[in-house]
């Protein structure tokens, strides 16, 4: 969809890209660790200075007490922890049950390791589930279940009692909950960000990913990290080291200084600023009977398309670009059964100028 949103000079509301600017302490300290010659490669779980700096954020946040030394892995991004982690911890043929809809790194990523993603539908608008839904789908193989929140595509932020059912879930099964965390200071309406390592006898099994790459907008920069009980984070270490060998070693020493030095407010006005880019959007696409599910957090939206009477959601978002130049991405990349062709999905982590530009095209699906 971006290939195509260029090719006809649009707005691109499809791509997960954040335009808010970097922090300038945090390019400056990359480029400084450059200069001082922090160029080679690092430990196979990262930088001492990030791994502690993590340790840090995670008692901040929650007051939970996470050992540098023994539970962090620095990897390539997120999507790259979580891959150390599947290999890691998976086998062939294990199952893991992830929620509809779904990123489709997480259900790739299974995938391409012969792990078999097996699915819950939540139901909209508010993405919901139920205990029995999960009762329904486990099985002998079932080995893991992955939670995303707040999430992509659906901004679903999962509350207390849903993390506690699936947390209860976890612990009857003897399974892992993979949590992946990364828009967790992207948060509106007062919601709260609960990771379910947090809850009892959870921190064993939960294995954490997260990264900076959407807090600081240096997607590029490829620094996520896995946060696990010693028993499985040297393992997943391990599989970092023979994967990745390390994340970029200088980017390290950016992020942690971020993470040290940015004050609070840093997060509750990126919290707010993105609440009324939500509010922007969501109230255009109601305007344009595009219906939204409103999202609690992160910076995507899923629409409804139903009244544009198209055939699946391809063709929806190629109508809705090809009408108003707005590039969106098809439910297909996110549900594993029909009621994809309802949905696209539009990415609202965009600047105001562009996020005006595309309010007023998409009000010509009224004419």
């Amino acid at each position: 969809m971006s290939i195509e949103c260029d090719r006809v000079g649009g707005v691109n509301l499809a791509q997960g890209i954040c335009d808010t600017p970097t922090p300038t302490l945090v390019i400056e300290a990359a480029a400084k660790a450059m200069r001082d010659g922090i160029n080679s490669y690092t430990r196979f779980d990262g930088l001492a200075e990030l791994r502690e700096a993590i340790a840090y954020k995670v008692h901040r946040d929650s007051g939970v007490v996470v050992d540098p030394e023994t539970q962090i892995t620095v990897s390539a991004g997120s999507t790259g922890a979580f891959y150390c982690a599947c290999l890691a911890l998976l086998e062939p043929g294990d199952e893991v049950i992830l929620f509809q809809p779904y990123y489709g790194y997480h259900v790739n990523t299974l995938v391409s390791i012969e792990a078999v993603p097996v699915y819950v539908p939540m139901q909209a608008p508010d993405w919901t589930f139920s205990r029995e839904d999960l009762e329904r789908v486990v099985t002998a193989r079932t080995r893991g279940i992955m939670v995303c929140t707040p999430g992509n595509p659906s901004g679903k932020v999962f509350t207390k009692e849903e993390i506690e059912i699936i947390a209860d879930f976890a612990k009857a099964h003897d399974i892992f909950v993979f949590t992946d965390e990364i828009y967790e200071y992207f948060l509106f309406g007062g919601r709260k960000h609960i990771s379910p390592a947090t809850l009892p006898e959870m921190a064993e099994r939960t294995i954490v990913l997260g990264g900076y790459s959407k807090t600081f907008s240096i997607t590029g920069w490829r620094i996520g990290y896995c946060i696990s009980s010693p028993r499985w984070a040297q393992m997943i270490g391990y599989m970092n080291d023979l994967v990745y060998v390390c994340a970029p070693a200088p980017l390290q020493i950016g992020v942690a200084k971020g993470i040290m030095d940015l004050p609070m407010t840093f997060y509750t006005d990126l919290a707010q600023e993105y609440e009324a880019k939500r509010n922007l959007v969501c109230a255009t696409l109601s305007q344009i009977g595009l219906t939204p599910s409103v999202p609690s957090g992160a910076y995507y939206v899923l629409a409804d398309i139903s009244k544009l009477s198209c055939a699946d959601s391809r063709e929806g978002a190629m109508q809705i670009l090809r009408k108003t130049g707005v590039a969106s991405v098809p439910g297909t990349s996110f549900f594993a059964d029909a009621t994809e062709r309802n949905y696209v999905r539009f990415c609202f982590g965009k600047t105001t100028h562009d996020l005006d530009r595309a309010c007023k095209a998409l009000q010509k699906l009224n004419s």
